[in-house]
């Protein structure tokens, strides 16, 4: 048997042994309610079928995906060989720049082992949730950056960092009353104490960012009755967020805080067309007025500006959604959904992704409302790898993803 079977099956007798304990059970009863041989409850293997780890599972009232990522081994990494905390921290910070999550991951790992104070681990949890992020792993990102903020007597600095992803992390899994709670809870705190770095002053900005857009999604949510009231309260965060991300740029000449005050202003005009004060139509002309900048996406380099390019078409697809009708509706869905479609393969971006599906879908159970009639939806290959990586992604967007994959017809390569 290999090592890490070794290690997992000392692992699957620990379960075996906290599960008998749990219910307070012989090892025959405990037997009996897994379906197992008392004398071979763990299989010399260490590989378990997967009834068995369901069956503990629901023995210890666990979730089942925590019992599988107990018994498996993490990936190995590379030990840090004498390397500082400090250079491991400049290797993640680089790899980040870089868009190289599998490289940050091991980095974070690896500062993890050598961390020698709370600040140090808290500051590992970081870059571990933003290597997360950058796969588009959100329920793994929130997770890492809840372990952090854990941590006790964290530098000010760093807890301010930790709690803006987490209500960034919040906001991408669509868990938008957190998302609020959190970013609101730094929006009260700068107003007692204004920012005076420049990591408070873009972490304000950046709270301002979560709170106004969580307010702008939760009109999909609602009914109409209540969008006025939300869109009221987005035009306020937004307006502050865009107005201390351009004052940002102008003093630090920085392009990406820029391109984030950019997406500030496509989220106000979203609720613009809301609160009546311009025309949606116009505003679809705006909308696509910006995204003829981006007529060759593969010219503007991937980070903040393609990105904004990218939200503006979604924002396109909400305003076409929710106000048009007709030729109008299938025209701006077509330009905003395709384009938001390619930003997001172009920048590997699964947020952009799960919005542009479900923008589609939305769009045809419109049409099938109306006319009665199912429009053919024909996915391929990638279609179908897109549809699997959202699902396993974002837990809201699973019931839309099956209810795809059960109306779609799959085209068949030959492969």
């Amino acid at each position: 048997m290999s090592a890490a079977g070794c290690i997992r099956k000392e692992r699957l007798d620990r379960f075996v042994e906290l599960a008998r304990v749990y219910r307070g059970w012989t090892r025959a009863q405990l037997s009996h309610a897994l379906g197992r041989d008392a004398s071979k409850l763990v299989p010399e293997s260490g590989n378990p079928k997967l009834d068995f780890v369901v069956g503990i599972a629901d023995v210890l009232d666990w979730r089942l995906g925590d019992v599988a990522e107990a018994v498996w081994l993490e990936e190995p990494h590379a030990e840090a060989s004498g390397v500082s905390f400090e250079e491991l921290d400049l290797s993640a910070h680089a790899a980040h720049r870089a868009g190289d999550a599998q490289r940050m991951l091991a980095l974070s790992k690896q500062m993890r082992d050598v961390a020698a104070t709370s600040t140090e681990r808290a500051i590992a949890a970081n870059r571990e949730s933003g290597a997360w992020d950058l796969r588009g792993r959100y329920v793994r990102s929130l997770e890492a950056v809840q372990s952090g903020l854990a941590e006790g007597e964290v530098r000010d600095d760093v807890r301010l960092m930790l709690q803006a992803n987490l209500a960034n992390a919040h906001y991408a899994l669509w868990h938008l009353v957190e998302a609020r709670a959190v970013a609101a809870d730094l929006i009260v705190g700068f107003a007692e104490r204004p920012p005076r770095s420049r990591l408070e002053r873009v972490g304000e900005a950046f709270a301002c960012y979560v709170r106004g857009h969580s307010f702008r999604r939760q009109m999909a949510q609602s009914v109409a009755s209540a969008r006025r009231d939300l869109a009221i309260r987005a035009r306020v965060d937004l307006e502050r967020a865009r107005e201390r991300y351009l004052r940002l740029s102008d003093e630090y000449h920085d392009l990406s805080y820029e391109a984030v005050a950019a997406t500030c202003r496509g989220g106000l005009l979203e609720c613009a067309a809301v609160l009546d004060d311009i025309e949606p139509s116009d505003v679809i002309q705006q909308i696509f007025e910006r995204l003829g900048e981006a007529e060759d996406i593969d010219e503007i380099p991937r980070g903040d500006r393609l990105e904004s390019y990218g939200w503006w078409a979604i924002i396109g697809c909400n305003v076409a959604l929710r106000h048009l009708e007709g030729r109008e509706l299938h025209r701006a869905m077509a330009v905003c959904s395709n384009k938001a479609m390619d930003i997001a393969e172009r920048l590997d971006n699964w947020s952009m992704r799960e919005q542009a599906f479900s923008m589609e879908h939305y769009r045809r159970r419109r049409v099938h409302d109306i006319t009665g009639f199912e429009p053919d939806w024909l996915l391929d290959a990638d279609d179908i790898r897109i549809l699997a990586g959202a699902m396993a992604r974002f837990p809201s967007f699973r019931p839309i993803g099956w209810q795809i994959l059960e109306s779609a017809r799959v085209f068949e390569d030959g492969r």
